[in-house]
């Protein structure tokens, strides 16, 4: 008996079932809700961050991180949900895959094109994603960045002295005094006489498609 308590001990006893997170839910942002009391992030998927812009088929800039949370707020609606916990983020929320009557609230994200498919952590909504994709449903008929690499620069900004640009990134996100978002490449007329105020809101980017998904155009010369 002493033997099977220590194999057990060394190997590792069967890992129980947590026990699922259920309650009225509030949306926090675009794939983080409220349930029950508890922070819970959605398993799998990624959704655009509430303050992200995206660039629509003409080019111009729309808050689509505040409509993929209005989007889910009115899914959800303060109704219960149940969700079956996975794993704890660094941020001390709840992972978990969480359903809304039958149907799992991820999946239904990411069909409707309101969110991606988080492959860095599961491939259970890549092909969801990919049909989303041709039928260019939600935010598949926008430009964005991926939330993940959204959340990226502004961390590198973040840690960035105003005015310092992050090792490779040399584009300058510049703000006019009239609120326009334009970006100076190397070589531009303006770009050695253009400064980047973090503090402003002006941002360091890496590429010219970083900067025109994050909502910046290109200076016209």
């Amino acid at each position: 008996m002493r033997l099977i308590f220590i194999l057990l001990v060394v190997f590792g006893l069967p890992r129980l079932a947590l026990a699922d997170v259920t309650g009225p839910a509030q949306v926090v942002d675009g794939d983080t809700l409220d349930v029950g009391g508890v922070r819970v992030r959605l398993f799998g998927i990624d959704a655009p961050e509430h303050d992200q812009t995206c660039l629509d088929g003409a080019g111009a800039e729309w808050a689509c991180g505040r409509w993929v949370t209005a989007q889910l707020r009115s899914m959800v609606k303060g109704r219960a949900l149940r969700c079956a916990p996975i794993d704890t983020d660094r941020y001390g929320r709840t992972v978990a895959r969480c359903f809304l009557g039958d149907d799992d609230l991820a999946q239904t994200l990411v069909d409707g094109g309101l969110a991606f498919a988080y492959r860095a952590y599961s491939l259970d909504y890549d092909l969801a994603e990919k049909s989303a994709a041709i039928a260019g449903r939600g935010l598949h008929s926008s430009t964005l960045q991926r939330p993940s690499a959204y959340r990226k620069a502004k961390a590198v900004t973040a840690v960035t002295p105003s005015g310092a640009a992050p090792a490779g990134c040399v584009i300058k996100g510049n703000i006019s005094g009239q609120g326009a978002r334009i970006f100076h490449s190397p070589g531009q007329r303006d770009y050695d006489r253009t400064r980047v105020n973090t503090a402003k809101g002006e941002r360091w980017f890496c590429t010219p498609a970083q900067a025109r998904a994050a909502g910046w155009r290109a200076a016209r010369r």
